[in-house]
């Protein structure tokens, strides 16, 4: 044993193990006192509004997710050159060396799928199969230039909504809802709905992360009662049930006195919002007011789930209050048939999409509610799988280019930002990464990126880490 070592086992042998060693006199000391935790420090009311960092130019978000990555190159980032090229393999200095998980080195290239048309007094191409949109694309800006770092649909999705690849962060929903809290004291502040099969990256799309629980997105459900449980069973006494949401109601708060958990704040206010839902919740999802023309425009059929349907109840959530709603609609993987996904999915969401915009615009609610259209990454200007053109007519996917639209609070409209080569392969001008689509965002709400931060194992996080600018050609 050295001298140093032994020096270690005295400190400890004296700290610890001594009947009169410091550790155990503190710890007497705190026994023996009338020792508690610090005076509760969590807001009793963690969704009340609160003011933004500058003035904002909207106050809501409406997120239409196109979850498996739509083809840009099929639908909005018209490249004639890929029509001359088809069946012609990729030139090697295109891809510069990249690996692709289904695409061959010498993959042939494959044209647009449908026609492409200018519309609306900006001019904006788009195919075919978005007659939809074409008749609001003067209220609407499209982004050609986006990038993202992730090629894998999980990890996409989450990096798009939590600015991190991996589970855990907080979502951009959940950090508006912290920012700025909700103007609804009867709906959740942050709603999710889906209208497909599955999302590949699941709750932690939606997920408060480190945030207190309260910011979390809260799901409703495509069909039937919004939420389960959301009726008192038959036979429940009104006054037993308020007797007893009061009396749990205060052991909570009494609770949260003594220990400042924020999980408990957090419980207290979805025993809270579970009983004003069980008033709001159904008069929200009951479509009966709306008018037939309404439901001609949407083309929504009020008894059956539909992208439709959660676009006409996006509009009623923020309507009532509601921050944050993000619509995910799957199926956009377009690995094989990529024309016949195109006009599938596009068949079941231009409708309601441009109707969404039309209907926020009537009513005086598209200026103040910024929607955002697009999904995780792009698909590949190559064919999948083969070099014969023929046996493949699918897309791979693609992180280094694609096309997202914005429109209402704070978003110029009638625009196209950003440009990509002549094969639609890299951003040749005003680059989006991802990052600086979510400062921008914040910045329409009123918040800086910047500042918006949460500090949590002993340093700040924001929702873009230390990246994002703002993508100042799209903004009002």
């Amino acid at each position: 044993m050295n001298h140093d070592q032994g020096r270690a086992i005295a400190r400890r042998h004296f700290l610890a193990d001594c009947p009169i060693g410091l550790g155990r006199i503190a710890l007497a000391g705190l026994l023996a006192g009338d020792w508690r935790p610090a005076a509760a420090s969590v807001p009793t009311a963690p969704l009340a509004p609160r003011a933004p960092h500058f003035p904002p130019r909207a106050r809501a978000v409406i997120q239409l997710f196109m979850a498996g990555a739509p083809s840009q190159l099929d639908m909005f980032d018209h490249k004639p050159r890929l029509a001359a090229m088809e069946g012609k393999p990729i030139p090697p200095e295109v891809i510069g060396g990249q690996r692709y998980a289904f695409i061959r080195p010498d993959a042939a290239v494959l044209g647009p799928r449908f026609r492409f048309a200018r519309h609306g007094q900006c001019g904006t191409e788009l195919a075919e199969v978005l007659p939809g949109l074409a008749t609001v694309v003067d209220r609407i800006a499209v982004v050609k230039s986006c990038r993202t770092d992730q090629f894998n649909h999980a990890p996409a999705q989450i990096f798009m909504n939590c600015g991190f690849a991996q589970p855990g962060r907080p979502s951009l929903g959940s950090w508006v809802t912290y920012g700025l809290g909700s103007e609804s004291a009867d709906l959740p502040a942050f709603v999710v709905m889906s209208t497909g099969g599955g999302i590949s990256g699941g709750a932690a799309n939606w997920s408060s992360g480190f945030l207190p629980g309260v910011h979390a997105g809260t799901r409703f459900r495509s069909a039937g009662p919004p939420l389960v449980n959301i009726a008192s069973p038959p036979g429940v006494d009104p006054t037993a049930a308020a007797d007893t949401r009061a009396a749990v109601a205060a052991l909570a708060r009494r609770r949260l006195a003594i220990e400042s958990d924020p999980g408990i704040a957090t419980r207290i206010a979805a025993y809270e919002m579970a009983h004003r839902l069980q008033t709001s919740a159904p008069e929200l999802m009951d479509l009966a007011s709306e008018t037939a023309e309404t439901l001609a425009l949407y083309g929504c059929d009020p008894a059956a789930a539909s992208f439709a349907r959660a676009c006409l109840v996006a509009r009623r959530l923020v309507e009532r209050g509601v921050r944050f709603v993000t619509i995910y609609h799957e199926g956009w993987d377009g690995h094989s048939d990529v024309a016949g996904n195109v006009r599938a999915n596009t068949a079941k969401t231009d409708r309601a999409s441009a109707a969404l915009i039309a209907d926020l615009s009537r009513r005086g609610l598209l200026d103040e509610t910024l929607v955002v259209w697009g999904g995780e990454f792009g698909r590949t200007p190559m064919v999948e799988a083969s070099a014969v053109l023929g046996r493949s007519q699918g897309r791979d996917h693609h992180p280094n280019a694609f096309t997202m639209w914005l429109a209402g609070g704070g978003i110029r409209a009638g625009i196209t930002h950003g440009a990509t080569d002549e094969l639609g392969f890299h951003v040749v001008r005003d680059e989006v990464h991802v990052h600086d689509l979510q400062a921008t965002i914040l910045h329409c709400l009123g918040l800086d990126h910047e500042r918006l931060t949460f500090r949590h194992q002993g340093r700040d996080f924001r929702l873009t880490d230390v990246h994002g600018r703002l993508v100042s050609g799209i903004l009002a």
